[in-house]
Order: structure tokens, then C-alpha cells, then sequence
């Protein structure tokens, strides 16, 4: 009896700090949002008061350390889920391209900077380098929340990410080889073999084995088997490439990607989600826990100099690499500054044993704690980005209207007007959106949209937006009453033009189909996806639907950036 009570209580200890952390979690995430803040900022400031309260060293056991790490699994998994093998092709230009002009400018900057204060040529070369990382857990989870996933700014940062992962791998190889003593091109290249295996895996479980096994399990029936499935995948193949040498992260992103073109993708992204959100609370936690309250108070000058300094660098450089890629001034600056922040896998080389001792104690702490802080103002930073892209994108008040000539008006970018926007977008055919909230309008400006601030509830603003001249109007705003309103101006004045409204629920649904407006009742789900076949019917024109989680690359990207 002695013995099993000694037991229940040595695991009540091990998973006890989990458990504090869960239920902190649960308050930081609540204050948050009454706050109006990302959670992550909750999160993170949580780790920052635990550890100024000298108890950070209480809840680094192995416990919180696996949550953490398997919360950014998980989400890199989510991104592997969007990334098919043929996005993977029509991305090859962002990821290899684009990704490896960010990190030769802005990690060969921070280099070149560390070794013109200096610092050794070996440090320089890992900790610069990796310092042009960004935060694949931040950055993704900020594009997630915005829905911008689809948006050119979005797409570009996933691209960017996935080659820094890549790039993380020859990183760590080469602080291997510098602790080892041994010769860095076998090392590397050993690495490369590697990481193509894997993906010639990943690419033969997609083509060959994905489908059956979850037929399998589909004709068993049972949910917990799909949960299951989906969480083994995940875990295994990030386990998989941990025992190879390689990243976790790259394994985890490869499994999703195995999955990206099976008919249970969004089935298993649903199994996900809710796990990620949950472990990665723990991630985002760990690292306030690793900011060193001590050094914020001793060494407050340094600190703040060196988040600045890194900050700043950080956004010029990506803002730099941008426009030598031929994007815009406003693009590019949204860009830069949305992966303006360090990398916890900078945190992790910077721990190595091998990596810090090349430079002073006092040197790395700071470093470590300023990437720290540039993890938690990430939200900050990209607003500011956001908001100068949108003033830059605003143009004089004299210009011809985007989409002037556009056969379908939007009124309301709304999550729904966003996706009606990229399928026209995709599949190369005009349309010009409307806003009257402040808010999702310069959001929607932000992010390349082509949106004007106007009240299209005001018939007077017809004339000046050109309303004969549609073929479509579009009513995403989810708001009935204006269309109840002003209906019989509108059948008087355009009588040829289809309209279609969004509506909230079925009541509301009924009642615009007796006015004579094509409704689409958005409480039932695919509302969205009806609601695009109804305009695309309506022009009379084939749609050409786009690889899972990719809009038109050519057309957006250029446009927008």
C-alpha cells in the first residue's frame, strides 16, 4: 500500500505543473480576449510573471517541455495539412526562391553585423543566420487568426517558413559538427540524404497508403479511431525525423502533407485543432518562462537597445529581401514586419553548450531574452506593418477606383466577401468590394483587396460606384435590413443585375427570396461555397477551383504585394 501511494504521488508531482499551467493558461487566454489582445500575448506574459516570481524553474520539467514541443508539431502538421504536393509545386518560387533570399539577406546580415562587433567567425555565422529565423508558432497562429492563410502576404510567410525549417536543420547540423569536432560538408550533406528521404516517404505514404488506411478506418466507424489516427500520424512522423537527425517540425509538417490530398483532410484537421490550440498554450508559456527577469532589471539598457536593434534590423532586412523579390513598398513592409520577430529555434542553438560558449554569458542572456520579447510584441509589430501597407496601399483620393470596370460589387468584406474575393480572384475575373466598417475595411486594404470605403446603403453612392455597370451584386455583410430597406429602389434601378445576400439564418433567408433576391442561408454549413457557385452561375462561367489552401499565384501575389 506504502508503495502505491508512492507512486499516485511521484505522478501527481510530475504532471501537477501541467495541470497549473493549463488552468493559468485558461485565465491568461480569458484576460486576453477581454482585453482585446492575442491570446499568445496572454500567454507569453504569463511565463514572464511565473518567472519573475522565481518560479520558472518549477514548471521546466519534461512533462511541460513534451507539451510544448508537441503544440508546435501540431501546428506545423496544420500547415503540412495546406501544403499538397501540388501547391508544393506551384509554391517551389516562395519556398526556394523567395525563402532563401530572406534568409541570405537577412541572416547574412545579422552575420556579417555579429562579426563586425567582434564576435567569432563561427558564432557570427549560427547565431546570424538564425537569427533570421522567424517564428513558425507565432507567425502561423497570427496568420490563422486573421484568416489570411489565402492572402499573398499569408502564403508568402507559410513559404518562407517552410524553407527556414529547412534551413533550421543545416543550422543544427552545423552546431553539431562545431561541438563534435568534425568535418561540416559530411555532416550537411548526410543531412540533405535525409531530408529527401523523408520526403520521397511522404510523398509514397500520400500516393499510395493515406487513402486506404482511412478508408479503413471509415468503415469502422468509430471517431476515437479517426482522433487517434490523426494524432498518431502527427506525433510519428515528427518522431520519425527527431530519430533521423532531423527536425521534429519537418517530420510533423511532411505527415500533413501526406494527408493534404486525401478526401479526409478536413476531417483530420478537425481531430487537430483542438489539440494544437491546447499544447501550444504551453509553447507560448515556456517561452515567457525564458525570459530572465533578473537580466531585465540589471541589464535593462542592453536589453532594450538589443530588442530594438534586433527589431528593427529584422523588419528592414525582410522589408529589403521583399522588394529585390519585386514585391511592392506596401507588400512588402506588411511582410517584413509580420516576420519581424526571433525564432525559438534561435533559443534552442543559443542553448547548445557548443554555440554559447563562443561568446560572453552576459552577451547571449540578453540576446536570449530580447528574442524573447520580440516573440510577445510579434502582434504589435505586424499591426504596425499592417496599417502603413494600408496607407500606402490607400493611394490619392482622385484615383480610378480598382476593379472600376468589375463585373461583380462586394459590399462587405466579410470572412464570406474574402473567399467569394480569392475564387475571383483565382480564377482571373474583376470585382470591387465595398466596406463601411472602418476596421475590416483597412484590414481588408491591408491585406491587397481590392476595397473601397463607401455606404452602399446610401443610393446616392450608386452613381459614383458605378452600380449599372455590374453584372452581379453581391450581400455579404450578413445584415438584412439595409437590403429590406432599400430593395424596391434597387428592382427599380437595376433590373437586370442578380442579386445575391447572405442570410444569417432561414427566416431571414425566406424573406429575401420573397423580395427577389438570391438568398444564401449562412446558419447551415458550405454557406460559403454556395454562395460562390450562385455568382459564378449567375456570370455564367466555369469556376476552376484552386489546390487546397492556394489562391492564384500570379495574379494575387503580384497584384496585392
Amino acid at each position: 500500500m506504502a508503495g502505491e501511494a508512492s507512486d499516485a504521488h511521484s505522478v501527481v508531482a510530475t504532471i501537477q505543473p501541467a495541470i497549473t499551467l493549463l488552468g493559468l493558461g485558461i485565465g491568461a487566454a480569458l484576460a486576453s480576449r477581454a482585453l482585446r489582445l492575442n491570446p499568445i500575448v496572454g500567454y507569453l506574459g504569463l511565463g514572464l510573471g511565473l518567472a519573475s516570481l522565481g518560479t520558472a524553474a518549477d514548471f521546466r520539467g519534461p512533462v511541460v517541455a513534451a507539451m510544448a514541443e508537441a503544440g508546435v508539431m501540431f501546428l506545423l502538421f496544420n500547415l503540412g495539412l495546406h501544403f499538397s504536393l501540388g501547391r508544393i509545386r506551384a509554391e517551389a518560387a516562395n519556398i526556394f526562391g523567395f525563402g532563401a533570399l530572406q534568409m541570405a539577406v537577412a541572416g547574412g546580415g545579422f552575420a556579417a553585423l555579429f562579426w563586425m562587433f567582434g564576435l567569432s567567425p563561427a558564432f557570427a555565422a549560427i547565431a546570424g543566420f538564425s537569427m533570421g529565423l522567424s517564428s513558425t508558432a507565432v507567425v502561423i497562429g497570427l496568420i490563422r487568426e486573421r484568416g489570411q492563410e489565402d492572402c499573398p502576404v499569408g502564403r508568402a510567410a507559410q513559404s518562407i517558413l517552410i524553407f527556414q525549417d529547412i534551413a533550421a536543420i543545416a543550422l543544427l547540423v552545423t552546431a553539431g559538427a562545431l561541438a563534435g569536432g568534425g568535418d561540416l560538408a559530411p555532416a550537411l550533406g548526410m543531412a540533405g540524404i535525409k531530408a529527401l528521404a523523408a520526403f520521397g516517404i511522404a510523398v509514397l505514404f500520400a500516393r499510395f497508403l493515406t487513402e486506404p488506411l482511412f478508408g479503413l478506418i471509415a468503415r469502422a466507424g468509430t471517431t476515437e479511431v479517426y482522433t487517434a489516427t490523426a494524432l498518431f500520424i502527427a506525433l510519428a512522423a515528427g518522431w520519425a525525423t527527431g530519430m533521423a537527425g532531423l527536425s521534429l517540425t519537418l517530420g510533423a509538417f511532411l505527415g500533413g502533407m501526406a494527408v493534404a490530398d486525401s478526401r479526409y483532410r478536413i476531417l483530420v484537421q478537425t481531430e487537430i485543432d483542438a489539440f494544437r490550440g491546447l499544447f501550444l498554450s504551453f509553447f507560448f508559456i515556456s517561452v515567457g518562462l525564458s525570459i530572465d527577469p533578473l537580466l531585465l532589471v540589471s541589464d535593462w539598457d542592453l536589453v532594450v537597445a538589443m530588442t530594438l536593434a534586433m527589431i528593427v534590423l529584422k523588419c528592414a532586412f525582410n522589408v529589403a529581401a521583399a522588394l529585390v523579390n519585386r514585391w511592392s513598398v506596401p507588400g512588402s513592409i506588411q511582410l517584413g514586419f509580420l516576420l519581424g520577430q526571433g525564432s525559438e529555434f534561435t533559443l534552442v542553438l543559443l542553448a547548445l553548450p557548443a554555440v554559447a560558449g563562443l561568446a560572453e554569458p552576459r552577451l547571449v542572456s540578453a540576446l536570449v531574452t530580447a528574442i524573447a520579447i520580440s516573440l510577445a510584441v510579434t502582434s504589435l509589430i505586424s499591426n504596425i506593418g499592417r496599417k502603413l501597407a494600408g496607407r500606402l496601399r490607400a493611394g490619392p483620393p482622385d484615383r480610378k477606383l480598382a476593379g472600376d470596370d468589375a463585373p461583380v460589387l462586394i459590399i462587405g468584406m466579410t470572412p464570406v466577401g474574402r473567399a467569394l474575393a480569392d475564387a475571383l480572384s483565382y480564377n482571373d475575373i474583376g470585382y470591387l468590394a465595398l466596406e463601411a466598417d472602418h476596421d475590416r475595411f483597412e484590414l481588408a486594404l491591408a491585406d491587397g483587396y481590392h476595397v473601397h470605403r463607401a455606404n452602399p446603403a446610401d443610393p446616392r453612392s450608386w452613381d459614383a460606384i458605378g452600380i449599372d455597370r455590374r453584372t452581379v451584386l453581391v450581400v455579404a455583410t450578413g445584415d438584412t435590413s439595409v437590403s429590406r430597406e432599400v430593395t424596391p429602389l434597387a428592382q427599380e434601378r437595376m433590373p437586370n443585375i442578380a442579386r445575391i445576400i447572405a442570410a444569417p439564418g432561414p427566416d431571414e433567408a425566406s424573406e429575401m427570396a420573397q423580395l427577389g433576391l438570391l438568398p444564401v442561408d449562412m446558419s447551415l454549413s458550405g454557406g460559403s461555397a454556395r454562395m460562390i457557385e450562385l455568382v459564378f452561375t449567375a456570370l455564367g462561367k466555369d469556376r476552376t477551383l484552386p489546390l487546397p489552401g492556394l489562391a492564384h499565384a500570379d495574379h494575387r501575389t503580384r497584384e496585392a504585394a
